[in-house]
């Protein structure tokens, strides 16, 4: 069996990790054809080397490896979370604030002093 850790175009997943049975590589090619039965069916999939960071027959380091890029995604992901938080907050306050402002000039628009045209519809 081999495992293979390959990279994903996605911000929310950097990697992803699988094992197959069978590959296929050349020198002479960018790409690594990994074959796997899916429901009793072969299936082949190209990927550009470029693209795979690990390649190894070392389920051992396959997994050990895994663990450390996951960890550090948890971590990456966490401090995303916390971000997305405080913006939140901070839209919610900004809301809040302008909406107090609106609603006390709402108190004050109908007095002589302010030039609202409405008044007077």
């Amino acid at each position: 069996m081999y495992y293979v850790i390959k990279k994903q175009a996605s911000s929310s997943q950097c990697f992803i990790g699988f094992k197959v049975p069978k590959y296929i590589a050349s020198s002479k090619n960018d790409s690594v054809i990994f074959e796997f039965k899916d429901k009793g069916k072969l299936t082949r999939k190209w990927i550009k080397k470029e693209e795979i960071i690990l390649l190894t027959d070392d389920k051992k380091y396959f997994l050990k490896l895994m663990s450390q890029f996951k960890a550090v995604e948890d971590e990456q992901q966490k401090l995303i979370d916390e971000a997305q938080q405080q913006l939140n907050d901070s839209k919610e306050a900004f809301t809040e604030k302008v909406n107090a402002q609106i609603n006390d000039f709402n108190e004050i628009k109908h007095s002589d002093d302010v030039p609202c045209i409405l008044k007077n519809l």
